[in-house]
């Protein structure tokens, strides 16, 4: 019904920076809150950011001030702008949607998650 595509994952020294976009479509009436998770080898997974569908923004203390999530309506996209990287931010990052669809002619409020993008930071 939803389809998360995540980009911009890749290897980059630390320091360096890295965008990520997650794209949302199917039978999507409106979208809530969509948010950034990444979970590392052996460990759970985490939230990194959110953003609600008017623009509030939550961000895990690890990484205020130096990533920024945004997100365009219109596109149904949230971004991850991630700068200063350091070796700890490696892990496999996910995009999240709260999401309201219409299957077979009913409404419903679900989550849905994209498939994940690697970011390694190493150097």
């Amino acid at each position: 019904q939803v389809q998360l595509v995540e980009s911009g994952g890749g290897l980059v020294q630390p320091g360096g920076s890295l965008r990520l976009s997650c794209a949302a479509s199917g039978s999507i009436l409106s979208i809530n809150a969509m948010g950034w998770y990444r979970q590392a080898p052996g460990k759970q997974r985490e939230l990194v950011a959110t953003i609600t569908s008017g623009g509030s923004t939550n961000y895990a203390d690890s990484v205020k001030g130096r990533f920024t999530i945004s997100r365009d309506n219109a596109k149904n996209t949230v971004y991850l702008q991630m700068n200063s990287l350091k070796p700890e931010d490696t892990a496999v990052y996910y995009c999240n949607a709260d999401t309201v669809v219409v299957a077979k002619g009913i409404i419903k409020r679900d989550d849905y998650w994209g498939q994940g993008t690697q970011v390694t930071v190493s150097s």
